[in-house]
């Protein structure tokens, strides 16, 4: 699919269209190795886009995967704390990213950023069943009534019944738990209501695709198409 040049940039840069015109008319805009004159010189997927040498990424939609470290917090933006947005590179920045899916500001893990709605839609909908697997670190071990009671539906404090989860002891201290939807602490309020802590918490996985191992804390990169179909097989 064509865009043009001008409209690339902004949204990449997260700036207006009349800055992004300001740059070429500059000659600050590279566009395969060629410096870039025109607003409206159209682009695509596989054109490599320069900004002050610095590569832009002209993909329509993005989608990156973030380890996100404690403290940091699932929003595109907040006026006290550092954001899962602020952590991305600048390359990575567009206008409309945002989480799919929010992590607690003390939970690490797989976050997936992206800027397109549908598809975060499709993973966070309740009703399409996607899992989402954390491991989380408990106080006290799972007893198999317990175990039941997850797959069954926990009842939270307030009386909201979760849907059936599948949770199982990976060592004596710690858990392995996978849901489908994704409510307020609800790991936390989901071992709470069994009268057990969780201490930590990670989440591990989205649908079949795992956290890249490579990635550090705070480190992020980009996903393939064959890697989201992983998110989204059943």
């Amino acid at each position: 699919m064509l865009n043009r040049i001008d409209k690339i940039i902004s949204e990449n840069l997260c700036i207006s269209r009349k800055d992004a015109k300001q740059l070429i008319s500059n000659s600050r805009v590279r566009v395969d190795g060629q410096i870039c004159k025109k607003n409206d010189v159209k682009v695509d997927e596989s054109s490599i886009i320069e900004v002050d040498n610095k590569k832009v990424n002209c993909m329509k939609n993005i989608y990156i995967m973030l380890n996100k470290p404690k403290g940091i917090v699932s929003a595109r933006e907040d006026s006290r704390d550092i954001t899962v947005v602020d952590i991305l590179p600048d390359e990575y920045k567009r206008k409309n990213i945002f989480p799919a899916g929010r992590l607690d500001k003390d939970t690490v893990g797989f976050v997936l950023m992206t800027d397109d709605g549908d598809f975060a839609h499709k993973i966070l909908s309740p009703k399409n069943h996607i899992e989402k697997t954390y491991v989380a670190e408990i106080e006290k071990n799972l007893s198999d009534e317990d175990i039941e009671k997850f797959k069954n539906g926990i009842t939270l404090g307030d009386g909201t019944v979760c849907l059936s989860a599948k949770v199982r002891m990976t060592d004596e201290k710690y858990a392995e738990i996978k849901i489908v939807e994704g409510r307020y602490h609800q790991v936390k309020r989901m071992f709470a209501s069994l009268g057990n802590k969780v201490v930590s918490l990670k989440r591990t996985s989205m649908g079949k695709l795992k956290l890249d191992e490579n990635l550090a804390e705070g480190e992020c990169r980009l996903l393939s198409k064959e890697e989201l179909d992983l998110i989204v097989e059943k």
